[in-house]
């Protein structure tokens, strides 16, 4: 990826870190992805890679994609494995030792979600082959985001959605700070060449959703079966399909209005 504006963005806030004046309009430029958008990477890869640490460990319990879902309400990984533990009986002698057991456990997931994912084959939401494609039909630029290692999230994007249609990916050896941190998208931003009144995220999880907020980003949340209403979204949606697939005319509504009335408000 390239890294030309990293050192000047890091310095200072810049022109990318505004919005245009009050009263103007801007076209949808560019859609900034969340991985976890893309697929689900939470319950098809960081559950299995956890499931496979609780086995490394010893452990005869495995995480259903329901249970998981319930505990993504913790942000701290480490967090939902000790609530995990506690719930089981296992290690409860005291908290501090909870807490070292989810943070052996944390660490062997680590190693082997690194190892797993690319032979994970993981799908794309449903959908997005054809949203991506009249994306890139219509000229708008596409990035990607995550809080992922660079080599296996380049692959990963590529196997998700072609060679040849992301602009950037910015992972976590980019950025001082991952999300809910708005560095990443920032920094998509900048490479983009590109102000945040031009641009639509499309987020994953809540973690990303306040990350694309916080980079003053309309955002689209994907994230499932089951989602409750998100106020801090334009639009929440299951997946990228179903009976009315999302396209890059909705896009460019739901940003053109999300941005007439956040700019009439700050007027």
């Amino acid at each position: 990826m390239p890294t030309t504006h990293e050192t000047t963005w890091r310095a200072g806030r810049f022109w990318w870190d505004s919005a245009a004046p009050v009263g103007t309009s801007s076209a949808l430029r560019a859609v900034i992805f969340d991985l976890d958008a893309l697929t689900d990477i939470e319950c098809d890869g960081h559950r299995e890679a956890y499931n496979a640490a609780f086995a490394a460990h010893g452990l005869d319990f495995r995480w259903s994609v329901t249970r998981y879902r319930q505990l993504l309400a913790l942000t701290d990984e480490r967090q939902r494995v000790a609530a995990e533990l506690r719930k089981r009986g296992v290690a409860t002698e005291s908290d501090v030792l909870t807490k070292l057991l989810a943070d052996e456990i944390y660490a062997t997931k680590t190693m082997l979600f690194d190892e797993l994912i690319l032979d994970r084959d993981l799908a794309p939401r449903p959908g997005l082959v054809d949203f991506v494609a009249d994306i890139f039909a219509a000229g708008v630029q596409v990035a990607v985001v995550t809080s992922g290692q660079r080599s296996w999230a380049e692959p990963l994007v590529r196997q998700l959605v072609g060679e040849g249609i992301v602009e950037t990916v910015a992972t976590v050896e980019d950025v001082k700070k991952t999300m809910p941190c708005p560095e990443a998208h920032r920094l998509a931003l900048c490479e983009l060449g590109i102000t945040a009144d031009s641009a639509l995220a499309i987020s994953g999880s809540a973690s990303g959703l306040r990350a694309a907020n916080s980079s003053g980003l309309a955002s689209v949340v994907i994230t499932g079966e089951g989602v409750p209403e998100i106020p801090a979204a334009v639009a929440v949606r299951p997946d990228f399909g179903g009976d009315t697939p999302l396209r890059v005319a909705d896009c460019q509504r739901m940003h053109g209005r999300w941005w007439s009335t956040h700019k009439s408000s700050a007027a």
